[in-house]
């Protein structure tokens, strides 16, 4: 399993962002992502440091592996 890197709630959105998906709302501590086409929509905490297990559980959500991800970066 490829390790992940420490990031930045900000710096996920944008990794995300680079895959297509687009924040659709923030209420409080938590920006909201949808992509066209997909029923599934990404929560990603607005914290200096996501962890390790919600940005794996994000990842998979998004339906791709933590190499496309970490290319994005």
């Amino acid at each position: 399993m490829p390790a992940l890197p420490v990031l930045s709630g900000r710096k996920t959105v944008r990794a995300f962002e680079r895959l297509g998906w687009q924040v659709a709302r923030q209420r409080g501590s938590h920006i909201i992502m949808v992509r066209g086409g997909e029923i599934t929509t990404l929560s990603i905490p607005d914290h200096k440091e996501v962890a390790k297990g919600t940005l794996r559980s994000l990842i998979r959500s998004a339906g791709i592996t933590v190499d496309e991800f970490t290319g994005q970066l």
